[in-house]
């Protein structure tokens, strides 16, 4: 008896209730996903697995206008879930599916220019010992790369920027700033944002040399604060049973939980991880992957297109995961927010996630519009007949 979690890092399937408070009524990444393609050279989108496990009728359910999708038996339980959490972040999403809600409201840093209060930034080029820093500003992770590489190589100056999320961003080059010293000064930041109530520091390494060369790499680490109470990882780790995080897992709980960490960039290796882990991973145990690609390659950088294909490869792929599962297993595959490819800005949405829950013995068949992410957390805590969690109804 096992329990393995697939995030679709951004994969939302409709506006939530309350989307019009962020700006974001009528998102819908996986709608405008499907009705986008069929315009595109690709052509129209082909998931045929993910189709049977009923994420089209969880889509349709949310918004009737969307077509029809699928039309052999549904293999799993199938539904979708709002956010209680007050933020549209990573950490919150997480987290909330573990069953501890964000119900506190992060601290953000404001749209003016600079960004980042002078005491911060003053007490970060102290302690860091830097010449300075660039960007102070709200920014596209891989734009203000492309617009700031060039100088912070000459100056030995990292490139500081945030977004809509709870984060303090720090970009540097590989070979000439250094990985462990970008390390170094993003441990030196996660102290130093903790009074403004900042959820991540995130280190985003690059190369390259020149603008159209510079390039993000897979050493991107997460500084995060801890969660403020225990959560379903944090239960089952102290019963003694292994939970293993895949991706950047371990980084979004700030270790706490995880026995295990394995470090895997990209969603291919992320699935090729997954996989061993379903073969391979001890009864009694959590595997709990997170798919980044979707939202940090494609979502924030609206790329309808490939957001597209790394759906269908993602797809192509469930039938090894299947065939992998033992008797009494569980899989489910959700997301922790939106990243509307065709919305405006960069930005996460506010949207409702899909939960598609499947393996050898769950019954198939609907289990409605959830109210909150932790219905996932409680369901595993049934399945793997832990004690229940505070928080969250199971559907199982």
């Amino acid at each position: 008896m096992r329990a393995i979690i697939a995030v679709l890092d951004s994969f939302g399937i409709g506006a939530a209730p309350d989307a019009a408070r962020f700006g974001d009524a009528g998102a819908n990444t996986f709608g405008h996903i499907v009705a986008r393609c069929p315009r595109l050279p690709r052509g129209p989108l082909e998931i045929p697995n993910l189709l049977s496990l009923g994420l089209g009728l969880a889509a349709r359910e949310l918004d009737p206008r969307l077509p029809l999708l699928g039309d052999g038996p549904v293999t799993a339980r199938y539904g979708s879930a709002a956010e209680r959490s007050k933020g549209k972040d990573t950490p919150s999403g997480h987290w909330e599916m573990m069953g501890l809600p964000v119900d506190t409201d992060w601290g953000y840093f404001p749209r003016t220019v600079p960004t980042f209060p002078s005491v911060l930034t003053d007490a970060l080029i102290a302690r860091a010992k830097l010449p300075g820093i660039l960007g102070n500003c709200h920014a596209s992770g891989t734009e203000i790369i492309e617009r700031l590489g060039t100088d912070h190589i000459r100056t030995g100056r990292p490139i500081c920027y945030t977004s809509a999320d709870s984060v303090f961003q720090i970009a540097a080059h590989e070979a000439y700033f250094g990985l462990e010293r970008l390390y170094e000064v993003c441990a030196i930041a996660r102290e130093l944002v903790d009074a403004y109530n900042v959820g991540r520091v995130i280190a985003r390494p690059f190369v390259g040399e020149c603008p159209g060369e510079f390039k993000r790499t897979g050493n991107r680490h997460d500084y995060a604060t801890p969660p403020h109470r225990p959560t379903l990882l944090d239960l089952y780790k102290a019963k003694g049973h292994p939970v293993i995080g895949i991706g950047k897992i371990s980084d979004i709980f700030a270790g706490c939980g995880i026995t295990t960490n394995i470090k895997a960039d990209g969603n291919d290796k992320i699935f090729d991880a997954t996989i061993e882990c379903a073969k391979t991973a001890p009864e009694q145990s959590i595997t709990f992957a997170n798919f980044v690609d979707f939202d940090q390659s494609y979502g924030h950088r609206r790329d309808v297109a490939g957001y597209a294909g790394a759906l269908e490869a993602f797809d192509a792929r469930l039938p090894q995961l299947r065939a992998a599962l033992r008797p009494g297993d569980l899989v489910i595959l959700t997301a922790d927010h939106g990243c509307d490819p065709t919305w405006r800005g960069t930005d996460h949405t506010r949207e409702y996630i899909p939960i598609l829950a499947f393996g050898p013995g769950i019954n198939p068949g609907p289990i409605g519009v959830r109210p909150t992410f932790a219905d996932i957390g409680q369901s595993i805590a049934h399945h793997l007949r832990l004690e229940p969690l505070p928080v969250g109804e199971s559907f199982l």
